[in-house]
């Protein structure tokens, strides 16, 4: 692990906000070691980056479990700018292939963070990474993940199917699961994920959320885009003058994964 110098970063931000860039991304190939080499952490980091003016929104990158602990949930709770989005990635539910996967935490114990950020965040959004077909998953193991989706109920997954690469450890594993059986369950994983996801989506139609405008919508003119601090992407009229602000928006009318709304008065 290389950690960046924190006060570099710090002085970065500051750059960026200087420039009129409302939000920023803390993100690392392992954001949750981020200082370990250094005698810092990121709960660190995150703090000083709230302190600086001109930041608006601030969001993480893909965590590692074991970082969600009491002291950082409640730590981070209590920070306005923190956006309540929190990419999680379990890759399996099954505890024997998340051992091949050298993942060090159970699927019980994945869970129980998941619960530390809705114990301490209203309505966090989370999203997750999980992979099909993994050597040696067995329709068990497939039933274990797809149960963890069940009691999560993420806001969005992205979804993989394994794919054998030449000098892995895992290519030289035996028990190879055949391409039309993880085709199969992936389609199963797939339509789940996409339905919870839709039906998220439509319990948050009708109210109103703050949108970050990122860009005029390239599909449909006199539109913009932007997203919500959950990261929900809407879709609502207005022009690149919008651009960079953040906008309270009614989300009218969900669209399975995003919205279109309307401004609201200031």
């Amino acid at each position: 692990v290389r950690s960046r110098n924190l006060e570099h970063v710090l002085e970065e931000v500051r750059t960026l906000a200087a420039s009129g860039y409302k939000e920023v991304v803390l993100t690392g190939i392992h954001l949750s070691s981020y200082g370990i080499d250094t005698g810092e952490s990121l709960l660190e980091l995150i703090q000083k980056v709230h302190e600086i003016d001109g930041i608006k929104r601030i969001r993480l990158g893909s965590l590692e479990p074991r970082i969600i602990t009491e002291e950082f949930a409640s730590s981070i709770a209590v920070l306005p700018k923190m956006c309540p989005h929190f990419h999680l990635s379990l890759q399996s539910g099954c505890n024997a292939t998340l051992k091949r996967m050298n993942r060090r935490y159970s699927a019980e114990e994945y869970m129980e963070k998941c619960d530390l950020l809705r114990k301490y965040f209203h309505n966090p959004a989370l999203t997750t990474d999980v992979i099909v077909g993994f050597p040696g998953e067995t329709e068990q193991d497939f039933e274990d993940t797809m149960d963890v989706v069940e009691k999560v109920q993420y806001d969005s997954a992205f979804t993989f199917i394994y794919s054998k690469r030449t000098g892995t450890p895992a290519a030289a594993m035996e028990d190879q699961v055949p391409e039309e059986v993880v085709k199969e369950r992936f389609d199963r994983l797939l339509k789940r994920v996409q339905e919870i996801s839709a039906e998220k989506t439509q319990a948050g139609a009708g109210v109103v959320e703050d949108v970050l405008v990122e860009d005029v919508n390239k599909q449909e003119t006199g539109y913009v885009t932007g997203r919500t601090a959950r990261n929900y992407l809407v879709h609502f009229p207005g022009d690149a003058s919008l651009i960079g602000t953040i906008v309270p928006v009614r989300l009218c009318e969900s669209k399975g994964f995003y919205y279109y709304g309307k401004q609201c008065e200031q």
